[in-house]
C-alpha cells in the first residue's frame, strides 16, 4: 500500500537512551521506527499477519492471498508498521470511521500486534503513539478498538496508555450464514 504518510520528522522513533531486549539480543530502542506500510513491505507484512493469526489460533489466507489483499486495501485503511533491525516487528491496522461523537471522524484500531521478541519492549507503545499522532493530525476526535476480556495483559497495556473501557457499548458481529441470510433477506 502506497499510503500518504507522515513526514519523517513526524514518525515515531524511540528515545536514543532507551534499551530493550529482543529476539535479536540486547538492542537499543532507537532502532525501532514506526511508519506507514509501503508496497515494498507486503512480503514481510503478509508473513507478520500470518504469525499474528497463528498467535491467536485463527485461520488465515495464504501468503500470496494476503499480499494480493494488501495490494488492494479499501480506502481509509492504514497499516502502520514497527521496524527494528531491518525487519517488521509489529503492526497497527486502522480504518477511518465517520460519524463519531459530534459528527466527527475517528479511527477504528482493528489490529495491534507485536512479534513475541519485542512485546513489552516499547514497540506496541510506539505503534499506538504513531496512530494517535496520525489521528490528531487528521483532526480525528478518538480511536476505538476492542480487546478480549480475558486478555489481561492487553487490557493493562491499553489502560496504561490512558484508555478506558466503555461500559455503555457492546461489540456485535454479523458473519457467516447469518450475514448471508440477512443479505439475502432484501
Amino acid at each position: 500500500m502506497e499510503a500518504k504518510g507522515l513526514p519523517p520528522e513526524a514518525q515515531w522513533r524511540a528515545p536514543e537512551n532507551a534499551d530493550m531486549p529482543s529476539a535479536l539480543g540486547e538492542r537499543n530502542m532507537a532502532d525501532i521506527v514506526v511508519r506507514l506500510a509501503k508496497h515494498e513491505d507486503h512480503e514481510d507484512l503478509a508473513s507478520l499477519m500470518i504469525e499474528m493469526q497463528r498467535h491467536y489460533g485463527a485461520q488465515h489466507p495464504t501468503h500470496d492471498e494476503l499480499k494480493a489483499q494488501l495490494a488492494s486495501l479499501p480506502d481509509g485503511v492504514q497499516i502502520f508498521v514497527a521496524e527494528a533491525g531491518g525487519r517488521l516487528v509489529g503492526l497497527a491496522a486502522t480504518a477511518n470511521v465517520y460519524p463519531g461523537p459530534g459528527i466527527s471522524a475517528g479511527f477504528f484500531l482493528k489490529e495491534l500486534y507485536v512479534t513475541n521478541g519485542f512485546r513489552g519492549a516499547g514497540a506496541g507503545r510506539a505503534l499506538m503513539h504513531e496512530v494517535a499522532r496520525a489521528a490528531v493530525s487528521k483532526g480525528f476526535g478518538r480511536i476505538d478498538w476492542t480487546v478480549g476480556r480475558s486478555n489481561a495483559s492487553a487490557v493493562a497495556f491499553y489502560t496504561g496508555l490512558g484508555a478506558d473501557p466503555d461500559p455503555e457499548r457492546l461489540f456485535f458481529r454479523l458473519s457467516g450464514a447469518e450475514l448471508m441470510k440477512l443479505a439475502d433477506a432484501g
